[in-house]
């Protein structure tokens, strides 16, 4: 696969199943993420990766976390909280840990915490396996990322879901690049 294929042809999948990455491929995609760009070289990031027993056990993090917040939820929607990790057989939480600097400010570290998730989705892609980016509350909930272990000043980012594509990788849309490349001042 060449390279400008692995930055213009990658999609996100949301149908992954077994195998994820594991020993040397999944050493790959890490160090693919601390190669991102990092101005002052911060390495605002880090990383959790979840697989196995972890899952069930983020599952009862997400399912006491829903509760808390809502203690009269749905039984449908805390059934889809249980379920959420069991969406692929890894996950990696991106967490942007951000430190007080001067000339470097929390939002720039944020995004370089970013650029190190979208490395690893290229790595990733490049290895054959599928991944997909997601949010959402359990983002932002207390009780998650304190059963995570986040400290002060960090923040998750993202639960990046892993494994292998259950179909082949679909096409990317055709998007024209024209529409978000200007140039400046207008010729």
């Amino acid at each position: 696969m060449n390279k400008l294929h692995i930055l213009q042809e990658r999609v996100s999948v949301s149908k992954l199943q077994e195998p994820a990455p594991d020993g040397h491929a999944l050493y790959e995609v890490f160090k693919a993420a601390v190669r991102a760009a990092d101005h002052g070289m911060l390495q605002p990031r880090r990383f959790l990766v979840i697989s196995g027993v972890g899952l069930q056990q983020l599952s009862h993090v997400f399912v006491t976390a829903a509760t808390k917040a809502n203690p009269a939820i749905s039984p449908a929607v805390l059934e889809k909280c249980k379920n959420m990790p069991n969406r692929a057989p890894m996950i990696i939480v991106a967490i942007a840990k951000c430190q007080p600097n001067l000339k470097i400010p929390r939002q720039e570290q944020v995004i370089a915490c970013g650029a190190a998730v979208q490395n690893m989705l290229n790595a990733l892609f490049a290895l054959g396996y599928g991944a997909i980016w997601r949010t959402g509350e359990m983002t932002q909930d207390t009780h998650v990322k304190n059963e995570l272990g986040l400290v002060e000043d960090e923040e998750i980012i993202g639960f990046i879901y892993v494994g292998t594509p259950v179909q082949e990788f679909s096409s990317p849309p055709d998007i024209d690049v024209n529409t978000f490349f200007k140039a400046w001042p207008d010729e």
